[in-house]
């Protein structure tokens, strides 16, 4: 039996998001970019594990099969579920970094100050393509670093062992129905309204364990 992703709830209802975000996004993209959007990526997942029960192996090659085109978009569908959790997630707050105490300590020991580390995340950030994201990750197989990184569409410069504790989606279709071309102001209300206490929660549940 294929393997059921799940989509996930986001930490307030449909009604709560329009409050909670309208400084970051449009009204109306609180919901389609969530139940339509976000929702879709879980949807092809779960037709990829039924496809891929049925895919036929012995025909894989490097060029065209089922089975590897198959695989590659279970990875462009799963990441893409697995970053909008993380989005839905840190948003929804008064950005107080303060309720984020053993995070910002080790923000600033890493990048010198919770302003330089704004700085570099927002860098990055805008550096993605049009279809990208910025992301706080904490590198747990090589440096044990906090890094932000940059992703082309949602999995290209993923970096292996790279925890999320952060992801700002800077695809278009998240910031145009309320800033047109103003990427770098989305950026900006999207730090504003950081969660942090659902990020510390988040960095003591992954990291520091």
């Amino acid at each position: 039996m294929a393997y059921e992703w799940k989509f996930n709830p986001r930490p307030y209802s449909d009604a709560e998001a329009k409050e909670l975000l309208k400084d970051v996004v449009s009204v109306d993209t609180t919901d389609w970019h969530y139940n339509t959007h976000h929702k879709g990526y879980v949807t092809f997942l779960n037709n990829i594990e039924k496809e891929l029960e049925g895919a036929d192996r012995s025909k894989a090659n490097g060029n065209y099969s089922q089975i590897g085109e198959l695989k590659r978009r279970f990875t462009w569908n799963h990441a893409g579920s697995l970053l909008h959790d993380v989005y839905w997630e840190v948003l929804g707050g008064d950005g107080d970094v303060s309720k984020a105490p053993t995070l910002s300590k080790a923000l600033a020991a890493e990048f010198g100050s919770i302003d330089s580390w704004k700085a570099d995340f927002k860098a990055a950030a805008v550096s993605a393509k049009l279809s990208g994201w910025g992301l706080l990750v904490y590198d747990a197989l090589y440096s044990q670093r906090l890094l932000n990184v940059l992703v082309d569409e949602h999995q290209y410069g993923a970096i292996w062992g790279g925890i999320p504790l952060i992801s700002c989606d800077v695809f278009e279709h998240a910031y145009y129905h309320k800033d047109g071309p103003g990427r770098a102001k989305y950026i900006d209300n999207f730090l504003a309204k950081l969660h942090w206490g659902r990020i510390e929660a988040r960095y003591t549940r992954f990291v520091q364990k």
